[in-house]
């Protein structure tokens, strides 16, 4: 594993289409494109859902390649790990608020005023049909080469992190190694507006007698927070 590098600084987010696509390193030849990837379902019927389900794959195929070459002593299930972290909502929901999409994105009036443009689910479909956009301007070389712009930046904290396995995956190893049931877990409670939520979720093992909660700004983050809570309790610390 390499030492993570030091942060590298980022451009100020975009606030036009111009400085956007300076941001992304390419230019369109078709507009179109650029404008649909943009476009929310709930602004109109020319939107980015379709441009999105093609720039899932491509950066997936970006992201396997990247790690292959960056990696080379990584076996196939830490490979998996790192790009399973890095194409998660939260990673992309964060390069898209750093390349300013929140300011470029296309919704209507209703979903504006509801927080759309801070969803991190808008935003990360948003980059998503980018990178199909671009794949379909330019090809897929060009779509991969962005690919690789956009996560690099990225790559060394995220690979750290992810080389250990994570809270929920270490506490069901620890319960199958003694023959106990998996923990199963709920949401046991939402907090805050719908773009600002805290999701708090219980974790319980029937086996132990034991629920613990964890809080997080996605399910996710509050399944690795209770997971976490509920090892630190079984292993004392």
């Amino acid at each position: 594993m390499k030492p993570p590098a030091p942060p590298r600084p980022q451009p100020a987010a975009a606030t036009t289409a111009e400085e956007l696509q300076q941001q992304l390193g390419h230019r369109f030849s078709d507009l179109g494109l650029l404008r649909r990837a943009l476009t929310h379902k709930s602004f109109g019927s020319d939107h980015n859902e379709r441009l999105e389900f093609l720039g899932d794959a491509v950066l997936s195929a970006g992201v396997s390649v990247l790690l292959y070459r960056s990696y080379p002593q990584a076996d196939e299930g830490e490979l998996s790990r790192v790009r399973a972290h890095l194409v998660r909502e939260e990673s992309l929901h964060q390069i898209a608020v750093e390349l300013g999409l929140p300011a470029l994105i296309r919704l209507s009036e209703g979903e504006a005023r509801s927080g759309g443009a801070q969803r991190p689910s808008i935003l990360a479909d948003a980059l998503e049909a980018l990178i199909g956009a671009v794949q379909l301007d330019a090809g897929l070389a060009a779509a991969a080469a962005m690919v690789e712009r956009l996560i690099a930046p990225h790559l060394d904290r995220t690979a750290t992190a992810a080389w250990t396995k994570d809270p929920k995956t270490e506490l069901q190893e620890w319960l199958q190694a003694r023959r106990e049931p998996v923990p199963s877990y709920r949401i046991a409670a939402t907090l805050g507006r719908e773009h600002d939520q805290t999701f708090v979720v219980a974790c319980a093992i029937p086996t132990r007698q034991m629920e613990v909660q964890g809080e997080g700004r996605s399910r996710r983050a509050a399944e690795q927070a209770a997971a976490q809570l509920a090892l630190d309790t079984l292993k004392g610390r």
